[in-house]
């Protein structure tokens, strides 16, 4: 009897201990993950019910003020609540900031992270990848945009092209180690990378990189009449994505305004001549999102792990993994009744897919930490004897272990982009049901920005000036 409360007592102090120390843990993250506590939330999201989603917004912070709040600012912006979605952002971007000034360790992290090793990797503070922190920007300057803000739009692409350019950095051998394998199989860089000195990695580049935000970045930048840094992005953006009409064109015509000779000559040559803007014409530039990215799901598998002596005790391994998810080939708007080519600008389930490849080795090494730290737990409880201690331990071992499934849910799954020319006058976009009207000038450039989920859709304009 003595030995069976001895077990009952270890459990209240540990538990207790871990609850104490940890402001991260809460009984979802102790007995479920994130995908699972997300999943109305992120379902709603994916089915275009934004008001919905809205509704479904944690009112504390169960994920953490970060991730939370990028949640937030998504699912705001979607239902066009503006001011709330930029409020939100910017607290997850000020976190983020605390976060990145923090030491390299300190007293609570590392109590957190005994936590994990004993509990799961979800009571560990959420760090945000690169592709999400390039996200949070690019929705940080949308905000702006939506307040005709030119100056804090491109702010926040400057900052995002600074995360890219980190992330490049930090996979440079990765990516020229593709790019000689690209070479060795007879593969020449495609145009982009020798513009602009990228490395051209075909797919691997295409998971660190966003095409995205670097096609919007060139367009703030040609909007402003920084065709030096305009044209720098856009010939990033065809290494991402080097058949991207739209891209092709932004950079054709700002070689063309910048009177880069020798440039223009190597591009009209791989891509031909691209039509002028004639008199009485304007262009028409659509961004258009679709769907959500990919939720991590839960792999695990139970274990019985034995000493010498025969006792033992049922482990739980648990895993994330990504779902395969097919992703539609193209955009899905018309303009005056006529379906809008658009090309891939970015995939987003490629970017969550290659971070949680580098991110695995590291899982998998906490996940063996963990099972040896739980099989010492048992054996100092219980001697390895009793069995009422084994039977609680193997309860408790199997309800804790859960993957760490967090991410930025809410993200859409892909994004197209394309341009056209257009008389001017009032033109007319369909998409999810919605019609949109809308004013093309003559001479200049109008954005219409689109994010469609389910059969729904949100969707503005704003007008970029002459380019």
């Amino acid at each position: 009897m003595l030995g069976r409360r001895r077990v009952r007592s270890a459990f209240v102090v540990f538990t207790s201990a871990l609850l104490t120390a940890c402001a991260s843990i809460t009984a979802g993250n102790l007995f479920s993950h994130y995908s699972q506590q997300n999943a109305a939330l992120y379902q709603a999201t994916k089915n275009g019910q934004y008001q919905q989603a809205q509704a479904l917004l944690p009112q504390e912070s169960g994920a953490g003020e970060i991730l939370d709040n990028f949640e937030r600012g998504r699912v705001e912006f979607l239902a066009a609540s503006y001011p709330q979605s930029k409020a939100a952002l910017e607290i997850s971007d000020n976190a983020i900031r605390v976060q990145q000034d923090k030491a390299l360790v300190s007293i609570s992290d590392t109590v957190t992270n005994v936590g994990a090793i004993a509990v799961n990797d979800n009571i560990t503070e959420y760090v945000p990848a690169d592709y999400e922190l390039g996200f949070l920007h690019l929705y940080l300057a949308l905000n702006y945009i939506q307040r005709n803000d030119l100056e804090g739009a491109l702010v926040e692409v400057r900052r995002a092209n600074q995360v890219q350019e980190r992330a490049k950095q930090v996979r440079e051998k990765e990516l020229n180690s593709a790019q000689s394998q690209m070479k060795q199989q007879g593969l020449s860089p495609n145009l982009g990378s020798i513009l602009s000195r990228y490395p051209d990695a075909g797919d691997t580049l295409k998971a660190v990189q966003n095409g995205y935000l670097l096609f919007l970045s060139g367009l703030l930048y040609e909007a402003e009449g920084d065709l030096n840094n305009a044209y720098i992005d856009y010939t990033r953006a065809l290494t991402v994505a080097p058949n991207n009409q739209a891209i092709i064109d932004a950079t054709i015509r700002v070689a063309t305004r910048s009177s880069r000779r020798s440039d223009l000559a190597k591009l009209t040559k791989q891509y031909g001549q691209q039509p002028a803007m004639q008199k009485g014409q304007g262009r028409v530039i659509v961004i258009e999102e679709q769907s959500a990215v990919s939720a991590m799901q839960a792999w695990k598998l139970t274990l019985p792990i034995y000493d010498s002596r025969g006792n033992g005790a049922l482990y739980s391994l648990a895993l994330p993994y990504y779902p395969k998810s097919a992703v539609r080939s193209t955009s899905s708007i018309a303009i005056d009744g006529k379906l809008v080519k658009g090309d891939m600008l970015v995939d987003v389930n490629l970017m969550a897919q290659q971070q949680l490849t580098e991110n695995m080795p590291s899982i998998i090494l906490r996940q063996a930490l963990r099972v040896y730290a739980k099989d010492q737990l048992r054996k100092g409880a219980t001697n390895g004897k009793d069995d009422v201690g084994n039977l609680l331990f193997n309860v408790w071992n199997t309800l804790t272990e859960q993957p760490d499934t967090r991410s930025w849910q809410t993200l859409p799954q892909a994004a197209y982009g394309s341009s056209s020319l257009v008389k001017a006058g009032t033109h007319t976009a369909a998409v999810a049901g919605k019609s949109y009207t809308f004013e093309v000038r003559e001479g200049q450039t109008t954005l219409v920005w689109v994010s469609s989920q389910g059969n729904n859709a949100t969707i503005w304009h704003k007008q970029l000036g002459r380019m």
